[in-house]
């Protein structure tokens, strides 16, 4: 179990995030489509995982915002951005902000994904939605870098999750 601080009050995740170097869980998400998408759909690609408790917070949608404009750049690389909202709450958002070079996805049908990567919050006001969490895979499927961000409202390290897409 990770813990974390939510405006410095304790909180905890189900678990630990998966080891860097070890095969990344599958997982089945729901686009704002409502089609299903899951890792295997992204074989080939780097990826980037930018989780978050919800698109509705500052916070989160600033990691989508910048997400969408620095990582989206770059060659061969897939930025999905989860989080348990709606998949029509998380098309509005995209509508409203001009975002179109990261993938939406949401993890509210079953929880899988935040099950499978041990970052659902156990405890405390944001109890079931996700913690905000960078995983970077490389082609192979392979975790390369993760970090959960110690302070839930914080951003996570762009820079530092950039050279991890760069140097997969």
């Amino acid at each position: 179990m990770a813990t974390i601080t939510l405006k410095g009050n304790k909180v905890h995740t189900t678990g630990s995030l998966p080891a860097t170097g070890s095969k990344a869980p599958d997982f089945e998400l729901t686009k704002t489509d409502l089609s299903h998408a899951s890792l295997s759909d992204y074989s080939g690609k780097k990826t980037v995982l930018n989780v978050f408790p919800s698109i509705d917070t500052g916070t989160c949608a600033q990691s989508v915002r910048q997400f969408n404009e620095k990582a989206a750049k770059l060659d061969n690389t897939a930025v999905l951005c989860i989080s348990k909202d709606l998949p029509f709450a998380q098309a509005r958002f995209c509508g409203a902000e001009g975002i179109e070079n990261v993938e939406m996805l949401s993890d509210f049908r079953d929880g899988n994904f935040g099950k499978a990567y041990n970052l659902e919050f156990s405890d405390g006001p944001l109890q079931s939605l996700l913690s905000r969490v960078v995983v970077v895979i490389n082609e192979n499927q392979e975790i390369v870098y993760t970090e959960q961000v110690p302070e839930i409202v914080d951003e996570p390290d762009y820079k530092a999750a950039l050279e991890a897409i760069t140097n997969a």
